[in-house]
């Protein structure tokens, strides 16, 4: 897997529908669909929940490749994942051969499993890759502005989050720079055993931190020659207001999770 195939914290620009919505709307859709997804039990509830997830991903209009390339960070976790489930599940069995087994019920769990990863990853995906930074910023300080009554800093959270999304493909970039570099003076990362391919990786991470340190520091300087200081006095650029399709998308997600409860209750 290439660096490059990282793409969290990238935003997309577009017109589609899915960027259209409120931020607020889409981050509490988020959570919802997750709730969802951890709700679902049987395959008819699996299904009805990717089939709106297609659905979604149709209509922000980002090439389904990146979706699928940004899915292989955690390719390695997947199939750890369905290997557990397939071996180490009792029930009918259909195959043995010493301790390893496999039954009927360690199948269908382990493409359970699967398919409730790679669909967190997806739905956490299409909210980044449809909404910039600063609505992720503007969405959730206004949806935890209630917490301010009880001195919870808002703000400065919403803006920590903001910042550390941002620069993830900074970084990453940062990083494949600095590997490049190294690789040129003749450094290998790729021969070696494990002890010898982590020592390797020091020259990497000096170089990075000592760039993440005059990043951040270059950005407080920023800030600070613009007059920022923090929630007080702070006005925001755009304004979020709830339009009917917001409200709309709110109520899908509740009638959502409602309806896949009710295919829990049946076994399905």
């Amino acid at each position: 897997m290439a660096l490059k195939d990282i793409t969290l914290g990238q935003y997309f620009p577009g017109n589609s529908l899915i960027h259209r919505f409120d931020p607020r709307a889409k981050i509490l859709f988020t959570v919802l669909f997750i709730a969802t997804i951890f709700l679902c039990k049987g395959l008819v509830s699996y299904g009805l929940t990717l089939a709106v997830l297609l659905v979604l991903v149709a209509l922000s209009r980002v090439q389904p490749r990146v979706f699928l390339k940004g899915m292989k960070p955690v390719i390695f976790i997947v199939v750890c994942t369905a290997v557990l489930n397939l071996f180490y599940t009792s029930g009918t069995v259909l195959w043995q051969a010493g301790f390893l087994k496999i039954t009927e019920e360690g199948i269908w769990k382990a493409c359970y499993m699967v398919l409730r990863i790679l669909m967190l990853i997806a739905c956490t995906l299409l909210l980044t890759y449809t909404t910039s930074p600063i609505l992720l910023t503007d969405g959730l300080e206004r949806l935890l502005r209630p917490l301010k009554k009880v001195g919870f800093p808002v703000h400065e959270l919403s803006m920590m989050m903001s910042i550390a999304l941002r620069f993830i493909p900074t970084l990453i970039q940062e990083t494949d720079k600095i590997i490049s570099a190294q690789k040129a003076r003749g450094a290998d990362f790729d021969t070696g055993n494990l002890l010898q391919k982590a020592k390797a990786l020091i020259p990497i991470l000096i170089p990075l931190f000592i760039s993440s340190f005059r990043r951040a520091e270059e950005l407080a300087v920023a800030m600070e020659c613009r007059c920022y200081h923090g929630d007080e006095g702070r006005t925001s650029l755009r304004q979020l207001t709830m339009a009917g399709r917001d409200w709309g998308l709110l109520l899908f997600s509740l009638a959502l999770c409602g309806g896949v409860i009710t295919l829990r209750c049946f076994g399905l």
